[in-house]
């Protein structure tokens, strides 16, 4: 099934000295979002950046701000992320003890809200709350770093994903994020995937706006 897929380039992997150059510079090649991973040094291994971080980031674009929480208990912090200009929050299913609750958080601060699921951890871990996600974030590494090798056998997980995603009445971006190159992309969004994070695959390369058209292209022929 031929579907638009959206690109959203991890600034996790820009240059933290130039980042309102970075974000303009990726906004201008034909990026869709920006990503923005939090991490704590709890829940992942780095510790990575905050709110306020991402004021400014959202002062550099008008892109939407796709903003991925890998911390413990993120329903303490949704509330300053939010008041950034957040457009998703996403958070880990393996990272708070009321999922429900804290997605119904993130809608009643007028954000999309969104579940990340690590490597290991099953569709069953949603299918309870599907019906409150505007985002499913499927990991294909291990989340706390980037530049990471893509897990192959995540695959059919996102073919799972698609099919669950598609088995209900509602509109919801099925993300994927790690590890993703203009090599692999076309694989991924053939799986079902409707959104694309990637950042050593994008602010690693010689030319951004070359990388994303090179993107667009393989989905669209594979797709074809």
């Amino acid at each position: 099934m031929s579907r638009n897929v959206t690109i959203a380039p991890s600034i996790l992997s820009a240059d933290f000295g130039r980042m309102a150059e970075d974000v303009s510079a990726v906004a201008q090649a034909g990026a869709d979002w920006i990503h923005y991973d939090v991490m704590d040094g709890r829940f992942v291994p780095n510790i990575t950046v905050g709110p306020d971080v991402l004021a400014a980031v959202g002062r550099a674009t008008t892109l939407p701000l796709d903003v991925h929480l890998m911390i413990v208990e993120p329903e303490r912090h949704i509330e300053a992320f939010a008041k950034t200009g957040a457009e998703y929050i996403t958070v880990h299913a393996e990272a708070t003890t009321h999922l429900h609750r804290t997605l119904q958080a993130i809608h009643q601060l007028g954000c999309k809200a969104g579940v990340s699921l690590n490597p290991a951890t099953g569709l069953d871990a949603v299918q309870h709350v599907i019906e409150e996600l505007d985002l499913l974030l499927i990991m294909t590494v291990n989340p706390g770093f980037g530049g990471q090798k893509f897990i192959g056998p995540m695959v059919p997980k996102i073919s799972d994903a698609r099919e669950l995603i598609d088995s209900i009445d509602r509109e919801i971006h099925l993300e994927v994020d790690g590890g993703i190159t203009v090599a692999n992309i076309a694989e991924v969004c053939d799986a079902g995937a409707s959104a694309i994070v990637s950042g050593t695959g994008i602010f690693k390369t010689d030319s951004y706006s070359d990388t994303i058209a090179d993107m667009r292209r393989r989905v669209a022929s594979s797709q074809s």
